[in-house]
């Protein structure tokens, strides 16, 4: 039997080569998960009486690119976050953003590109969907360093014109995914102008936009309506699995001009899986609370101070920006998550299966993510345990 070529490349996924790492070893202790990005925070309160409310729902097919209030109460979220004022044509939902990321890349992503094969552009740390995107797409994954030298940002500006004439779609995660770092206004005001200046596409992944330490990071819909950018030149992608405390519920959506979201709704149309009906309604009442938001940061805020009193004086330690993962240096990723493992049963990510490896070596390698979605107590036990085992 015959199998496509285009995938064979791909590395095993992160969480199965951790397993295939770690677990024909025992833990050294009571095993604690830092490990996925899935928040443990309590969820809306109100979620049992709108699935009740709603329940009648799940027999009926749903609404494919959302149903009117769920858009409504979406466009109006963007409004209120970001003072830009976004119709309900221009948004469409998705089961969670990483069925967005991929089919926004398929459906948007062409061919060609002035003659040429395509090239995607995406941070290296980076979320896996950005690659199998770009090669479900038919174009060449460029994995740009994203390290403490660039800010751990992407930068784009420093690639060759030549390259960057090849590129249709560039990805930004902000605050970033595993490194925290948020892309400031000027920053994704020079992103813009560069995708301008070689005609491409900003995939903004804002996963983590509600998840900050010191101020609301900037939103990309935001800078390009206050610079007049054209609205096709961007898209948003955001969900209600962090923000919300509600991964289980798969609800997410992209945001953009309204000629790249009718193109997404036509992909979606044939291939996609819309989000069942009570959930959406669920997901617009998410989307119209802030209280619920505002009392889950509050929790991370002190898991960001735990972890600044716990780890101070660390070579290399930072807090991160936003998000709730923290990017420690040492000297072997991999080496220090098994013996972690071993020594105390603390269960973290080594840094090099969220990159790849390039000419440049892989800029994940000296790095381990670490998770702070456990409670508050149980994230200091395995922080203390973390730096007695790696740093003492």
């Amino acid at each position: 039997m015959a199998f496509p070529e285009r995938f064979s490349n791909l590395p095993e996924y992160a969480f199965p080569r951790l397993r295939a790492l770690l677990d024909h070893h025992q833990p050294g202790g009571e095993p604690i998960a830092m490990t996925i990005g899935e928040p443990t925070h309590p969820m809306p309160g109100f979620v049992a009486e709108v699935l009740t409310a709603e329940l009648a729902g799940f027999s009926k097919y749903p609404s494919n690119e959302g149903t009117a209030p769920l858009l409504a109460a979406i466009a109006g979220w963007i409004g209120r976050r970001y003072g830009v004022t976004v119709g309900p044509g221009r948004i469409c939902t998705a089961n969670g953003t990483r069925e967005a990321l991929f089919n926004a890349c398929v459906a948007l992503s062409p061919e060609r590109k002035d003659g040429k094969p395509p090239v995607v552009l995406m941070p290296n740390p980076f979320y896996q969907v950005y690659a199998v995107g770009a090669v479900a797409s038919g174009a060449e994954p460029v994995f740009v360093p994203a390290t403490a030298e660039t800010g751990f940002l992407p930068d784009y500006h420093a690639l060759p014109a030549d390259l960057l004439d090849r590129v249709t779609v560039a990805f930004l995660c902000s605050p970033a995914n595993p490194q925290g770092a948020v892309a400031s206004r000027d920053y994704l005001m020079r992103l813009l102008a560069l995708a301008e200046r070689h005609d491409f596409t900003v995939f903004a992944d804002e996963c983590y936009s509600e998840v900050w330490r010191d101020a609301p990071p900037p939103g990309a819909l935001e800078i390009a309506a206050a610079t007049g950018a054209d609205p096709e030149r961007v898209l948003v992608f955001n969900s209600l699995s962090k923000r919300s405390n509600l991964a289980g519920v798969r609800s997410g959506f992209v945001a953009g001009g309204p000629k790249a979201i009718a193109r997404i709704r036509q992909l979606r149309a044939y291939a996609g899986a819309p989000i069942p009906g009570p959930l959406q309604a669920l997901s617009a009442r998410a989307w119209a609370d802030e209280a619920h938001v505002e009392a889950s940061r509050d929790l991370y805020l002190q898991k960001y101070d735990a972890a600044a009193e716990v780890l101070a004086g660390l070579p290399g330690f930072a807090l991160p920006e936003g998000g709730f993962f923290l990017w420690l240096p040492v000297e072997d990723g991999e080496a220090a998550a098994l013996k972690l493992w071993q020594q105390t049963g603390v269960r973290v990510l080594p840094g090099a299966y969220l990159a790849r490896d390039t000419a440049q070596g892989n800029p994940g390698k000296g790095y381990l993510r670490v998770a702070l979605c456990a409670p508050l107590d149980e994230t200091r036990r395995g922080l203390i345990r973390l730096r007695d085992c790696l740093y003492g």
